[in-house]
């Protein structure tokens, strides 16, 4: 196992633990950070291991960061024109 994907892992496990914790600010401070970590973290994964194992943790952090993902394909659509 290489390092790109156990830190993917670990990434996993943290942005799991921190969503367990109460927020009032709705966890979002949290998910820019995560965010900001995982997308070169997703990036070192496709170079080292490949397009199957790097879309197989880009489905698991969706499905962890489901509203961040919901809002940009909302602004996406919206920034293409359509209903």
């Amino acid at each position: 196992m290489s390092v790109p994907l156990i830190l993917g892992l670990l990434w996993l496990v943290a942005a799991n633990v921190s969503g367990m914790f109460p927020s009032k600010h709705h966890h979002w401070p949290t998910a820019y950070v995560l965010i900001a970590i995982g997308l070169p973290l997703l990036a070192w994964v496709f170079w080292v291991e490949g397009v199957w194992i790097a879309l197989i943790l880009l489905v698991a952090a969706a499905s962890i960061l489901r509203w961040p993902v919901l809002f940009a394909w909302r602004w996406v659509k919206r920034a293409l024109g359509s209903k």
